[in-house]
């Protein structure tokens, strides 16, 4: 099984930040980065993965200043990550930037430098934004819509990936008896235009990955479309075994219908674990939690998480009410009205579950229990690994490493040591050539 880490600042639990034992200020705490870094190290995990958004999500200013989840105060990730490479040594590096409010060449620019400064472990996350408040602090009057987000991002990537291929692998020959610093013959400017006009070179040598690992997190048929074409890794949510199983194929087989192997691309469903040495601990650390939930942070964010609509008119104790398609995350939407009509949820119920892990699957109980559910993912197609949410931290990624890695590892489903010093490597996914030629009004052209 491929592991991630994923750590949002005190936890991805709403309260987490409320647990006595987490602390308050985490997300503007090196330190704290620092010591879950290589907690996650520890456990062996393939990389650690740092969701984020250029500003706060919302504006309901009573649940914002009750709740550290929306972005409200913590690091920048590309910063945060070069940092975690000089106190780390092998796992994985991968953040999130949006190709909605960026441009390809600084894109391109930070994580090959992330990709050299830890000599061969960055990842991006490619995300298109679900929070419209992006649009406003980029001087924009609106979020573009859905289906623009994507195509922009069609054409985004590929730009990228030519810009990291501007250089030969063995371009920069630095011959001080020659005088020759790089070899002219192995520079290939790359010349784009389309939704972006993009002529010149990165000025980096081509990152020792190649390229760094590609990380897709929509879930949409476009979201889905551009993981087939262009990720390694497909991060999604998915609550039910049926559903993951199905989403699964669907991707393994828009992979092979481009071409690619269906073994080239990973898929990795979030978890959120409750761990105890007992399901009577993990059930306890859970209604601890939720005990903690402020009531008008549990109805914002269930209205964040289904597009912003507007929940304070309908009972808490009636049905989801029938809601519009949103332009911000559809696939979470989507997720949750399904899950809410599956289970026949009330308001109340589902704000309760999705104040956990937001529609991702959440799992409680012994290292036993939780190991059996994820072989049983894997086992049935469902998942090639996980992206582990800890609900609270430190203490909820302590638990997993402490008490689920090592069951994994005596059942053969884990590493035991990294098996290199490049993600690629450790991710057993091979690096890409350089692909000799320029983009050209939206065509790589191989020579």
């Amino acid at each position: 099984m491929k592991l991630a880490a994923f750590l949002y600042p005190t936890g991805y639990h709403v309260a987490a930040w409320r647990h006595p034992d987490v602390q308050a200020d985490a997300g503007v705490s090196f330190r704290h980065y620092v010591a879950l870094a290589q907690t996650a190290e520890r456990g062996k995990f393939d990389f650690i993965f740092l969701a984020d958004s250029a500003t706060m999500r919302g504006n309901d200013l009573p649940a914002l200043s009750r709740t550290a989840i929306r972005y409200v105060a913590q690091f920048e990730p590309i910063t945060l990550l070069s940092a975690l490479s000089a106190v780390t040594s092998c796992i994985g590096l991968v953040a999130s930037a949006s190709t909605t409010y960026n441009e390809p060449y600084r894109v391109a620019r930070e994580f090959a430098s992330l990709d050299h400064i830890s000599e061969g472990r960055a990842g991006w996350n490619v995300v298109t934004s679900q929070n419209e408040d992006e649009a406003h602090v980029f001087g924009l009057g609106a979020h573009p819509d859905h289906e623009e987000r994507y195509l922009r991002a069609g054409e985004f990537v590929p730009i990228v990936k030519a810009l990291w291929d501007s250089w030969e692998d063995d371009a920069f020959v630095r011959n001080k008896q020659t005088g020759v610093f790089f070899d002219p013959q192995k520079l290939h400017p790359v010349a784009f235009r389309g939704r972006f006009c993009v002529r010149g070179v990165l000025n980096l040598p081509r990152p020792p990955q190649g390229y760094p690992i590609i990380v897709q997190s929509g879930s949409s048929d476009m979201g889905k479309d551009l993981a087939a074409r262009e990720a390694d890794i497909v991060f999604t949510a998915q609550n039910n075994l049926e559903d993951a199983k199905a989403f699964y194929a669907d991707m393994k087989e828009r992979t092979l219908r481009l071409g690619r192997s269906p073994d080239d691309i990973f898929i990795m469903p979030g978890i959120c674990p409750f761990v105890g040495r007992t399901k009577s601990q993990a059930e306890d650390k859970l209604q601890f939690l939720q005990s903690l939930i402020h009531p008008v942070v549990g109805l914002s964010l269930l209205s964040g998480q289904l597009g912003g609509v507007d929940l304070s008119k309908f009972s808490l104790d009636g049905p989801l009410p029938t809601l519009p398609e949103t332009n911000a995350g559809r696939s979470r939407q989507h997720l949750l009205m399904e899950m809410a009509d599956r289970e026949n949820l009330t308001l109340r119920e589902l704000c309760l579950r999705v104040a956990g892990a937001r529609g991702h699957l959440q799992i409680t109980g012994s290292p036993r229990d939780i190991v059996d559910e994820m072989f049983e993912w894997f086992d049935d197609k469902a998942a090639d690994g996980f992206n582990v949410i800890p609900p609270f931290l430190p203490g909820g990624l302590e638990d997993f490493v402490d008490l689920v890695i090592p069951e994994l590892q005596r059942r053969g489903f884990v590493r035991r040591n990294y098996e290199g010093r490049m993600l690629r490597e450790n991710l057993g996914l091979p690096r890409p050539k350089h692909r000799h030629g320029c983009w050209h009004t939206g065509a790589y052209s191989d020579s």
